[in-house]
């Protein structure tokens, strides 16, 4: 396995590499290095959105010829934003949705998503963002897209998928709860028939039937009568 600094050919490699979207993990396969290696190159050089191998190539001998391997501070946000309070934001956000049920991972990308401007970001982004494993965001973005609560879109130029967040995710994935309502008070009611609905099992599954039905309805009537509302202007 190679060792020693990488060379401007492999940070080409690591270039083209995001811009196919691949992940860290894949890009240090090709080169035969490190996944670590990998990682703290992009990130030393602007992270995945920004990275130029042309750009960290020359950086990299400049800090030599200084003779030291001090991180450069990261830049500002191009809004302008203090990213200390972006973070804590972020974490008040994520300890919200942790209590509502989701898991950390998934609950950090959600809050990502929703306190950035686009309300997306790609799965590189994400990486550099929360400083995890391409394998955790994998993970977080398979489980809230199976919640409906996040959207993949393809983005032509890049090759790379794209999860995104808006006021249509909201509608789709409340939607989606109450289809899920819907369907355990069917199966609660199905059980009181099996059961007979005067023995205290099958009351106790037609009771919960009953009001899970009238929340199923309730929530939807309430989602369309928001999607009909315009917004008002600040």
């Amino acid at each position: 396995m190679p060792g020693g600094r990488l060379t401007h050919d492999e940070r080409r490699t690591i270039e083209q590499g995001l811009a196919d979207g691949l992940t860290y993990s894949e890009i240090a396969r090709r080169l035969q290095r490190p996944v670590s290696t990998v990682t703290r190159e992009v990130t030393r050089n602007g992270g995945p959105a920004a990275y130029q191998a042309d750009r960290a190539h020359a950086a990299t001998a400049t800090r030599a010829r200084r003779g030291t391997t001090t991180r450069p501070p990261r830049p500002a946000p191009a809004d302008g934003r203090d990213p200390a309070t972006i973070r804590t934001l972020e974490e008040r956000f994520t300890t919200m949705l942790v209590d509502t049920g989701l898991a950390r991972t998934p609950a950090r990308v959600l809050a990502a998503l929703y306190l950035t401007d686009s309300g997306t970001l790609t799965a590189a982004e994400l990486v550099q963002r929360l400083q995890v494993s391409p394998a955790s965001i994998s993970m977080a973005v398979a489980q809230l897209e199976q919640q409906q609560l996040i959207r993949r879109d393809r983005d032509p130029r890049r090759r790379r998928d794209r999860y995104v967040i808006d006021g249509d995710i909201w509608y789709q994935s409340w939607l989606a709860s109450a289809r899920r309502s819907a369907h355990l008070a069917d199966v609660a009611h199905d059980g009181a028939q099996a059961l007979g609905p005067t023995t205290p099992a099958g009351a106790r599954l037609k009771n919960m039937g009953r009001h899970l039905r009238q929340l199923s309805d309730d929530m939807i009537r309430a989602v369309e009568k928001w999607r009909e509302t315009p917004l008002e202007d600040e």
